[in-house]
């Protein structure tokens, strides 16, 4: 099909997905389930770093993860016992287990303290928002903790596509009041998020001629990132809803 065709067909899946139905089966409902600022950008990154696997387990875990945290993520990341946290040791999702869990509290609490914060970290002025996530990666590391914990952050200046992180900032920055991605950083422009990569975005991606490398890698985003950008810069990564949609739930 022409660009324009390709542009319309992907526009018209955008509107099909991208409404508050698609909260129901996604991830994305456990920032919602929030209204203040830090407790929605934790419980997002949270949710988001398990986010692979069975959807409905993902859901369920993350849901763990806040009951687990008194439903109240950032009072529990900044005001934490020993004791709480040893309570997180018993939680596991599929290689994320309750250790890393303790090393994501206490590097959310190191951003927090040292940092001001997940919006100010990856608000930072860099080439692009993968060179943001390496410094996120590196800023969240800084404090002592366990070296199997590093793998669940991924380094996009590393190969790696990032996808769970860069699903999580479009949750964060991309305002679109459809009631879907929330939107509630403000100091980057949604011009500059790229496609959360997985098998299924990936594979339709390819079927649509938006991206001929065959690995889902950071060469195959910076790739897919080109397309999109052609057809809508200002909000690329809103396709993510069509390419995602298309293959989980049309089977395309």
């Amino acid at each position: 099909m022409t660009k324009s065709e390709l542009k319309e067909f992907l526009d018209e899946k955008v509107e099909l997905y991208n409404n508050p139905n698609f909260i129901e089966s996604d991830p994305i409902q456990i920032p919602h389930l929030y209204s203040l600022k830090e407790d929605i950008e934790i419980a997002g990154f949270l949710a988001a770093t398990i986010a692979w696997g069975n959807r409905k387990m993902i859901i369920n875990n993350a849901k763990k993860m806040m009951y687990f945290m008194g439903n109240s993520p950032y009072d529990f990341v900044m005001n934490h016992s020993e004791s709480q946290l040893d309570a997180l040791e018993n939680f596991v999702h599929r290689t994320f287990n309750g250790q890393d869990f303790v090393g994501f509290i206490k590097g959310l609490q190191h951003i927090y303290q040292n940092h001001n914060g997940l919006d100010a970290v990856f608000s930072k002025q860099n080439p692009t928002m993968q060179h943001t996530i390496s410094e996120f990666k590196q800023l969240f590391f800084e404090i002592p903790h366990l070296a199997r914990t590093e793998k669940h952050i991924s380094d996009p200046l590393n190969g790696s596509a990032a996808k769970r992180i860069n699903m999580y900032l479009r949750w964060m920055i991309r305002k679109d009041n459809k009631g879907v991605d929330l939107g509630i950083w403000n100091n980057v422009s949604p011009a500059l998020l790229s496609c959360p990569l997985d098998v299924h975005s990936g594979n339709v991606a390819r079927k649509l001629e938006l991206l001929t490398r065959k690995q889902n890698d950071a060469k195959a985003l910076a790739e897919l990132d080109e397309n999109l950008r052609k057809l809508d810069p200002n909000d690329p990564v809103k396709y993510d809803f069509a390419l995602f949609g298309l293959g989980v739930f049309e089977g395309f």
